[in-house]
């Protein structure tokens, strides 16, 4: 039986695109990939382990005609809208149900302060849930077991009680290597709000 509904953020909420934000980022830095060193202090930063002045002031050393405010834009670029439905179907779930609710998200500093800059019920979506977690906020990231193990021992979880439910592959795998429930989304395809529609023979 699920007694706890663990979400992603990105392509389960907020929608995001981010193949044209990676595409967007070769042509403005005018190279052709992202180097080791760049995927490097990207992850860092997702993980919390550097801060958004030394995340900028990494690429300001290494694109020094950009400005900061560019290279904000180029990483925030993939962050796109956030249908209100979504938020209603969080809405009616919290206050028709008994499931406890989880939001487990890999994201960062300056994400975050745009989506609470640009989604106005940031802090509504933020009250549905039971617990909040953001990987800069505990320096742990997906898909890594320890953030699932962290997850479960912070609630007093069973993983078999829990449905996780992402749009990332890595993310999944690891979840049903721990006997979670899981849900793939595919943006785009499907959506979060017909989850009872959707996975109705887990509930």
């Amino acid at each position: 039986m699920i007694k706890t509904i663990i979400f992603d953020f990105g392509n389960v909420f907020i929608n995001l695109n981010i193949e044209a934000a990676h595409k967007h980022a070769l042509e403005t830095f005018q190279i052709e990939s992202l180097s080791d060193e760049m995927l490097g202090f990207n992850s860092f930063y997702e993980q919390g382990l550097i801060s958004t002045d030394e995340f900028l002031e990494f690429y300001s050393e290494n694109f020094p005609k950009l400005i900061k405010d560019d290279l904000i834009e180029v990483w925030n670029f993939m962050l796109k809208d956030f249908p209100k439905n979504r938020l209603d179907f969080l809405k009616a779930l919290k206050s028709n149900s008994n499931y406890k609710l989880i939001l487990l998200s890999n994201t960062n500093a300056l994400h975050i302060d745009f989506i609470k800059t640009n989604v106005p019920f940031y802090e509504d979506f933020k009250n549905c849930f039971d617990a909040f977690y953001l990987s800069h906020e505990i320096n742990l990231v997906k898909p890594n077991r320890d953030i699932f193990e962290f997850v479960l021992n912070e609630n007093n979880l069973k993983a078999e009680e829990c449905l996780f439910i992402d749009d990332n592959k890595d993310n999944i795998e690891t979840a049903n290597t721990m006997k979670f429930k899981t849900w793939h989304i595919t943006p785009g395809m499907e959506d979060v709000i017909n989850l009872f529609e959707t996975k109705n023979q887990l509930f």
